[in-house]
């Protein structure tokens, strides 16, 4: 009788262990989940752009849209090669990379991501500071924000 009471106990505190560990696991969050900036493309345009971040764990992307920035040409799906350099509030720099973007006619809104990259729990990530190279036929196009993100920078779980 004695072993059975145990073996229901050790069960018993099992389930509990597994529970505090699910519960524990849950998903990252990225706050704020969007932030705007004025970007400068040099010839190839500028204005408000919007960033959108999210966040499992340790993988992290981030999208950007712009209806000032515009297709210089018809783009095709996931054509474009882009890399968004954020600055850490610790120092140092966190990349973004990939080859995402909708298909685009010549004069439409600019989309590029999701970009994925890594982050750690406490980052803070600005654009200010950074920026975004797109290369497109060969041609590298790089735009900068030319003020700090609003309302704040990417805080990571």
């Amino acid at each position: 009788m004695r072993r059975k009471r145990l073996g229901t106990g050790t069960a018993l505190l099992a389930a509990v262990a597994a529970t505090g560990l699910a519960l524990t696991q849950t998903a990252a969050a990225v706050t704020p989940q969007s932030a705007t900036i004025t970007a400068d493309c040099g010839s190839f345009g500028g204005g408000a752009a919007t960033l959108t971040a999210t966040q499992s764990g340790t993988a992290a992307t981030i999208t950007l849209t712009s209806s000032a920035i515009k297709a210089p040409l018809a783009l095709s799906k996931d054509s474009i090669t882009s890399t968004l350099t954020m600055v850490k509030a610790s120092g140092g720099t966190t990349a973004f990379t990939g080859k995402k973007n909708p298909a685009m006619a010549a004069g439409d809104p600019v989309t590029v991501g999701p970009l994925s990259g890594t982050v750690a729990s406490g980052d803070s990530l600005e654009a200010y500071g950074g920026s975004l190279k797109m290369t497109v036929f060969g041609i590298t196009i790089t735009c900068t924000a030319k003020a700090k993100q609003s309302p704040g920078p990417f805080v990571f779980d």
